[in-house]
């Protein structure tokens, strides 16, 4: 069940809240701040675990913070993909 949010999001422009930002108004009501994480465990073979810590060696980069990035731009991928 999700939690209902007890502010509702405004909408504006990027003009009038860039112009209500210069004017030192607040400017939160029109972003969700719900940064809420959920744990997921996921089962992988050795030599995936072990091509992803290369890659994520080779960027200077963690493996989970590789595993984001990665499924963060699949996900947007597939967004484009069914918007056209």
């Amino acid at each position: 069940m999700k939690k209902k949010s007890s502010t509702k999001k405004k909408k504006t422009t990027a003009k009038n809240l860039l112009a209500k930002f210069d004017n030192n108004e607040s400017v939160l009501d029109y972003f969700d701040l719900d940064v809420s994480i959920k744990r997921i465990n996921v089962d992988l073979p050795i030599w995936v675990l072990n091509a992803l810590d290369s890659e994520a060696d080779r960027r200077g980069i963690t493996r989970q913070s590789l595993i984001k990035h990665w499924l963060v731009d699949k996900i947007d991928s597939v967004k484009s993909d069914f918007s056209k």
